[in-house]
């Protein structure tokens, strides 16, 4: 009996030189990430340093400022997002709430803060969001505090000024809006969106899109679930929403500006930890009468706090009477800022911190 001969090694097996470095590589980087895991939920069951997710934020930047590329920042931030949030999961589980659905921003923006491996609970309101943290249900919330093309989002602020949530951080994400549909521009009679997004993206459509009818809807998500019905209706919606409802992409960066950001606040029972790059956000209430704005403006000039927002805010069912919601660069824990505040708690009728934390430069 002839003997068998073994079989020939497939070529295409073979491992070139730079393929064994990379496999070598990505050994290393298995045992080294994971080595990283352990020490970081051993370091989160030891000691309580504050909010993780301000903590995290604070040490990319630091990291990213070493990055000499290739891969972009936005690249690398994706990878330790993913790290920190699965390294937090072995330690102990996040939770945060958003106002969901599932793919609206604030959901992209709750992923972008504390990563796919923390859970993530979607409700139906920002006031839900609030009373998922104050009733213990979450550790966290997440909700849209300002756009730059909208201004304020009321709700929010008026949750703030109602609650005992404290900001802890913030996340200003870039809105990238799409025109999103399963047939093509030509077909399109309605285009769907939450109010805002449409109101972001007004110029592009009274020029591109000036028969089609907009039609308001609870969502960006919703929109997107709609257009994936209906062949003459389109979405304005992020990419994610298209991917999710396999809806096809009809024109790209539809928003009229460039440089769209919404800001969304992390909400959670206590104030971020003091980093060297703070922002502070209080409410407070002054006396209706002249000056006494201008007074408390000049707090903060002689403490020498620079003001990054400012708003006024009517209090419902009280003619003449407002909330001012005002944010200075600092944290509440410095001198500077302890002398300012309580000078203005002097003048006011009634003050709130509602929270420190680190600032964050636009991220997506």
């Amino acid at each position: 009996m002839a003997k068998k001969r073994p079989p020939k090694k497939n070529a295409a097996t073979k491992r070139t030189p730079t393929q064994r470095q990379i496999d070598k590589l990505d050994r290393e980087i298995l045992a080294l990430v994971n080595r990283r895991a352990e020490l970081a939920a051993r370091k989160a069951k030891r000691a309580d340093d504050g909010p993780a997710s301000e903590s995290d934020a604070a040490m990319l930047n630091r990291l990213l400022e070493n990055n000499a590329g290739p891969l972009s920042d936005d690249s690398l931030r994706a990878v330790f997002r993913e790290l920190i949030s699965g390294s937090r999961e072995i330690a102990r589980s996040s939770s945060v709430a958003f106002l969901g659905p599932e793919y609206t921003y604030s959901h992209l923006a709750a992923i972008e803060r504390f990563g796919q491996a923390a859970r993530l609970v979607p409700v139906g309101s920002i006031a839900a969001v609030f009373e998922e943290v104050q009733g213990g249900q979450t550790e966290f919330g997440l909700v849209p505090i300002e756009n730059s093309t909208d201004g304020r989002v009321a709700d929010t602020l008026h949750c703030l000024a109602h609650s005992n949530a404290k900001i802890c951080g913030e996340v200003p994400l870039r809105i990238r809006l799409c025109l999103l549909g399963i047939g093509s521009r030509d077909e399109i009679q309605c285009v769907v969106s939450k109010s805002q997004p449409l109101s972001q993206c007004r110029n592009w459509l009274s020029k591109h899109m000036p028969h089609a009818e907009l039609r308001h809807v609870a969502s960006t998500a919703e929109a997107a679930r709609i257009a994936a019905g209906d062949r003459k209706c389109a979405a304005i919606a992020s990419r994610q929403a298209g991917v999710n409802h396999s809806l096809s992409v009809l024109a790209r960066h539809v928003e009229d500006n460039p440089d769209n950001v919404t800001r969304f606040a992390v909400i959670g029972t206590q104030s971020g930890p003091k980093t060297g790059q703070d922002k502070t956000s209080i409410v407070f209430e002054i006396k209706h009468q002249p000056g006494a704005l201008a007074d408390a403006m000049g707090i903060f000039k002689r403490q020498r706090l620079n003001l990054t927002w400012i708003e006024s805010f009517p209090v419902p069912g009280q003619r003449g009477r407002y909330l001012f919601f005002v944010e200075f660069q600092g944290h509440a824990s410095e001198l500077r800022a302890r002398r300012a505040l309580e000078s203005l708690e002097k003048k006011a009728l009634w003050l709130r911190v509602l929270g420190s934390y680190a600032q964050a430069d636009p991220i997506g």
